[in-house]
C-alpha cells in the first residue's frame, strides 16, 4: 500500500496512542537511524526512516527541530496500529 492510499490516524487519535518516539539504530541495517513509536503498553506499533523523517521536515531552527519531527510522524501514524 502506497503513502498516498494509507488511512492515517488523525492528530488527535494519535496523540491518544503514541507514548513515545525514539531515535534508534537499525537493529537490521548498520549505520540507520530509525525513529521507533511506542504506545503507552511500551509496545513497538510503527517506525520511520530517520533519513527520510529529516529531509521531509527540511530546514527549521535547531531548537524547533524535536516538536517538527514529532508533529510530522504524529500526522502519519497508520490506522492499523489500532490493530497492534
Amino acid at each position: 500500500m502506497t503513502a498516498e492510499a494509507m488511512d492515517f490516524l488523525s492528530y488527535e487519535e494519535a496523540l491518544k496512542v503514541v507514548a513515545a518516539i525514539q531515535e534508534e539504530e537499525d537493529i537490521h541495517e548498520n549505520n540507520r537511524r530509525i525513529l521507533t513509536v511506542y504506545n503507552h503498553e511500551d509496545r513497538e506499533i510503527c517506525w520511520f526512516d530517520f533519513e527520510e523523517v529529516i529531509r521531509d521536515v527540511g530546514e527549521v531552527e535547531a531548537g524547533q527541530r524535536k516538536e517538527m519531527v514529532q508533529n510530522y510522524i504524529l500526522n502519519r501514524i497508520p490506522r492499523w496500529v489500532l490493530d497492534i
